[in-house]
């Protein structure tokens, strides 16, 4: 199923709160992942206070400590941690970024 990413929003907002994790867990292409970056710059406008990386070099730094230590995210999780990238992954760490220190 196909979700565009202003029925996504429309549907979310009312909640209150976007559902990013629900959201980048069905990332499969790079359309869905245009959509959840959509989303990610949505939330940054409409709830600020859900970041603790809110400005870009904030961003960027954390970014890269999330990359550089995910392994241990996906080995607490059960998971083997993944030898290639794909849109899914990229969205993670996107994710990720807004809040890690």
């Amino acid at each position: 199923m196909e979700v565009h990413y202003q029925e996504w929003w429309d549907f979310n907002k009312s909640e209150g709160e976007m559902n990013l994790e629900h959201q980048v867990n069905t990332i499969r292409s790079r359309e869905d992942f245009v959509v959840f970056v959509r989303s990610l710059s949505r939330s940054l406008r409409d709830f600020p206070n859900d970041w603790e990386n809110a400005n870009l070099g904030d961003f960027l730094s954390a970014l890269a400590a999330w990359v550089e230590d995910m392994d241990g995210y996906f080995e607490n999780r059960g998971e083997p941690p993944p030898q290639t990238p794909d849109w899914k992954l990229v969205g993670q760490m996107f994710l990720a970024a807004r809040i890690y220190e």
